[in-house]
Formats: structure tokens, sequence, C-alpha cells
């Protein structure tokens, strides 16, 4: 039995205009639309809001930047996150 792992930029490819999860280094977490990556994996996210440990919201920010190399993890699922 083997199990098929994926390449993350493939992978965030599948989250494009779906909503996911983002921590960063400084403990922050961003719930929003992923509307475009690179290959540094930089994101731009729509309708994003900072949100706290239990998924409560934080700040709502529109559109956001975030840099690839803040990023802990990512969630494509960011219902089972929160």
């Amino acid at each position: 039995m083997s199990s098929r792992v994926e390449p993350p930029l493939r992978m965030l490819s599948k989250g494009l205009n779906n909503k996911i999860f983002v921590k960063l280094k400084d403990g922050s977490e961003f719930i929003g639309m992923l509307e475009h990556y690179d290959t540094c994996m930089n994101l731009i996210l729509n309708e994003a809001k900072e949100v706290d440990e239990e998924g409560n919201p934080i700040a709502n920010f529109g559109k956001v930047l975030i840099r690839g190399s803040n990023i802990i993890y990512i969630s494509l699922d960011a219902t089972r996150v929160v």
C-alpha cells in the first residue's frame, strides 16, 4: 500500500478560488479565498479574515498578500482546521 504525495504547488492549484486556512510564523491565522499564488508560495487571499485559535474572527481585511517565507502551513480545507 503506497500513498502518493503531491508537490505543494500542485496542491495549491487545487485550492484556487476556494477557502483556505494559513498559519504564519508569528502565530497569526488567516482564512480566505485563494485568488493567486506564485512559485515562492506568496498568496493573495480575497475575503481574508484573521482568526483566533477557535476560528473566531479577529479582523476582516478583504484582499491581502501573504509572503510565502512567513507561512508555517496551509490547509486547503479551512473547515477542518477551525
